[in-house]
């Protein structure tokens, strides 16, 4: 296998997604600990190798389906750069390394380990048979990134705003279904479905389930920001503030998914739209300064 390949197959790319598991120092107030950040980046290394894993058996379970996608033929075992065998150690490789960096954790590594566990065990059961399922596919990886935060709070011994939890559920549930929307548009545009269950969506469903969470997600956040537990803890009440990122950047992502019609990725989204960037870097510095120096 060449490097180019094997760094394809495991996408290293969607790395980015595991920053979740760091939420948990960040809105506990403990992103200038060190100790908290070591664990916090150890679980974030751990969910790295464990999603690479999974993903190597994501593109062995849709080597078939993604031979016959514009896009997905590209993949290494699609395109036969990287034989299936040779993706199966890939992936045995992967988790080993996910699982061994959970040996590093300074406490609570058990605990953190069977979360893990759990997400794996959770993807493989997604790869192989839940994905076909609609409204379950969606999800099952909304609740990925939930299960991140969780280990992210287990490392740092920081306890979860359940308002976190909530949150973390809407958002990637609001992207997940973004990125669907992708696939009904290619369906509606080619008349073959790019997934076995894009069949049981449509643009008229995907549109009202964007809708809804994402305007779910936005009282979450703003129910978060003015909660007496929030405002103990960061010692002020102005975070409402921040609010109004929230809301012009999920407005910028239904306009890149509505209107430009490119939600297909949200990692490429987030990665080459400086709009949201530019959104988040503000949104960023302007909760900082709150609860950091004002």
């Amino acid at each position: 296998m060449h490097i180019k390949a094997i760094l394809r197959i495991i996408r290293v790319r969607q790395w980015v997604k595991n920053f979740f598991v760091f939420i948990p120092p960040f809105f506990g107030g403990a992103f200038t600990h060190g100790e908290a950040l070591l664990a916090a980046f150890i679980t974030f290394c751990a969910f790295c190798f464990a999603a690479s894993g999974i993903y190597c058996l994501n593109d062995i379970a849709d080597v078939e389906a993604d031979r016959m996608h514009p896009v997905k033929r590209n993949r290494p075992i699609a395109s036969g750069e990287v034989t299936v065998k040779e993706g199966y150690r890939l992936m045995g490789l992967m988790l080993l390394l996910g699982f061994g960096c959970i040996l590093c954790l300074p406490c609570h590594g058990l605990k953190v380990g069977g979360i893990l566990l759990f997400y794996v065990v959770l993807n493989i059961a997604y790869c192989t048979r839940l994905k076909d399922s609609a409204i379950i596919d969606v999800c099952i990886v909304a609740f990925g990134f939930v299960l991140r935060i969780l280990a992210g709070g287990m490392a740092t011994e920081i306890v979860l705003s359940k308002w976190l939890v909530l949150m973390t559920f809407l958002l990637t549930l609001f992207l997940s279904f973004a990125k669907r929307r992708d696939d009904v548009l290619r369906m509606d545009a080619t008349g073959i479905a790019p997934r076995k269950n894009t069949i049981r969506y449509n643009l008229t469903f995907i549109n009202q389930a964007i809708t809804v969470t994402g305007s779910v997600m936005l009282v979450c956040y703003i129910m978060y920001t003015v909660s007496p537990e929030t405002i103990q803890n960061f010692h002020t009440d102005y975070l409402y503030l921040t609010s109004i990122y929230v809301l012009v950047g999920l407005l910028r992502y239904i306009q890149i998914a509505v209107v430009d019609k490119e939600s297909g990725d949200p990692t490429k989204v987030i990665l080459k739209d400086r709009v949201i960037q530019l959104i988040v870097l503000a949104w960023l510095i302007t909760f900082l300064i709150i609860i950091y120096i004002a």
